[in-house]
């Protein structure tokens, strides 16, 4: 395929991911009572941190590797498949006894998750084979199929539907799209080696990648899942309806990452990279607030057409929710600038400030519930994007540390 072509299905495969994850907390909140619709959230929120866990381990790792003369790539990516499908069958059922176990509604949601776990993750991982086989429309026919299943699966079911039967169908909803998959990768595959070992191995890469997404992203989503656990279930709900809404700005920060840094690295000097990026964050930003004026002035008939009983909880949100995401819209731009000039300058930000941010949500919590948990992200995602560019604007007067680091970042030939 072109290189034109690629990045297109890239783009489209990215956008079918993400409208999928929207549409689902959507549906669900449309049929689900309040409560019922808390407990789905804890439970998708479980599902995103595994998610994001098998993304760090496996994917980032099969996306970096190179050559395929002698079958490497193709060995690789049949490795990350068959690995991916056991760990989730090993975590599957770890969640199928740690449900039956507590038993409930939140029992009985997560028991579920625990057996559809091997069908929705091996699903999800074959994105990254294909994109390391650069075959990025192959993964994306999979992924318009598994939008096409999954929204009127749950458009079907039943008013105020149990969320250990609104999991059980978005999981189940997975497996024409994993044949589908596993179709279009077995002739890409076929005879090359099974190497499963490989990820159990000391110094294996995508450790590295695991620790950047812990303190980046699953601790606050951990924090979260915890307040659902231990404190108040509506809280998850009403927090993950409110971001729920917020999911186009998504679609836009995981396309400045994944494209970012090639664009501004391009540009040529530090100055004009800098300036490129505080320009782009502005604009996200803006676009952020603004998005969150929409949602606020949106009538309640039609908000509860979007969320159900949970719109009146999430829509007091809002402002908090509009304000994270515009300084996440800064954060990031910051954070892609840093992988640019000097990328081994962001995992201490992201160590520091997520836990940072952590602790602000939770004294939030503690001060004023739900909302005040939305204000300590809003403000931890502020401090993180002001720490970011303050790194940025030192690098300006440090040449030399640039090129040094460019190097270093560099691929092995």
């Amino acid at each position: 395929m072109r290189r034109s072509a690629v990045v297109a299905a890239s783009v489209l495969d990215q956008a079918a991911s993400s409208l999928t994850n929207i549409l689902v907390l959507v549906m669900a909140a449309r049929v689900s009572t309040a409560a019922g619709f808390a407990a789905f959230s804890m439970v998708y929120l479980t599902f995103t941190v595994l998610l994001g866990l098998n993304m760090s381990y496996v994917g980032q790792a099969v996306v970096l590797e190179r050559g395929d003369d002698d079958g490497t790539l193709a060995s690789a990516c049949r490795s990350a498949a068959v690995f991916t499908a056991c760990a989730s069958l090993i975590a599957g059922a770890l969640l199928v006894t740690g449900g039956a176990v507590t038993g409930g509604r939140a029992g009985g949601a997560f028991l579920a998750l625990g057996l559809v776990l091997p069908v929705v993750l091996v699903q999800d991982g074959l994105r990254y084979s294909f994109s390391a086989l650069r075959q990025p429309h192959r993964a994306l026919a999979a992924d318009v199929l598994r939008l096409v299943c999954v929204v009127p699966a749950l458009l079907l079911q039943p008013h105020h539907a149990a969320p250990a039967r609104l999991v059980a169908v978005w999981g189940f909803s997975a497996l024409p799209a994993l044949l589908v998959g596993l179709l279009l990768l077995r002739p890409l595959v076929t005879g090359a080696t099974t190497h499963v070992r490989r990820y159990l191995r000391r110094g294996h890469l995508g450790m590295r990648f695991v620790v950047e997404f812990a303190v980046g992203n699953a601790s606050s989503q951990l924090a979260v899942l915890g307040l659902g656990l231990f404190a108040s279930p509506l809280t998850v709900g009403a927090l993950r309806g409110a971001t729920t809404v917020f999911g186009p700005l998504n679609v836009l920060f995981n396309s400045v990452n994944a494209f970012g840094p090639p664009v501004l690295g391009r540009l040529g000097g530090r100055r004009a990279t800098a300036r490129a990026a505080a320009g782009l964050g502005g604009v996200l930003a803006v676009v952020g607030l603004g998005w969150a004026a929409v949602l606020y002035a949106l009538p309640d008939r039609i908000g509860h057409q979007l969320l159900g009983a949970t719109w009146q909880s999430a829509s007091q949100m809002f402002p908090a929710t509009g304000t994270q995401y515009a300084f996440m819209a800064l954060g990031t731009c910051g954070l892609v600038t840093l992988r640019v000039l000097s990328p081994r300058a962001t995992l201490p930000l992201q160590i520091v400030f997520s836990l940072l941010t952590v602790v602000l949500m939770l004294g939030g919590y503690a001060v004023d519930g739900a909302l005040g948990a939305a204000w300590g992200l809003a403000a931890g995602s502020a401090l993180k994007a002001l720490a970011a560019w303050i790194r940025v604007s030192r690098l300006r007067t440090e040449p030399d540390r640039l090129a040094d680091d460019q190097r270093s970042a560099a691929p092995l030939s």
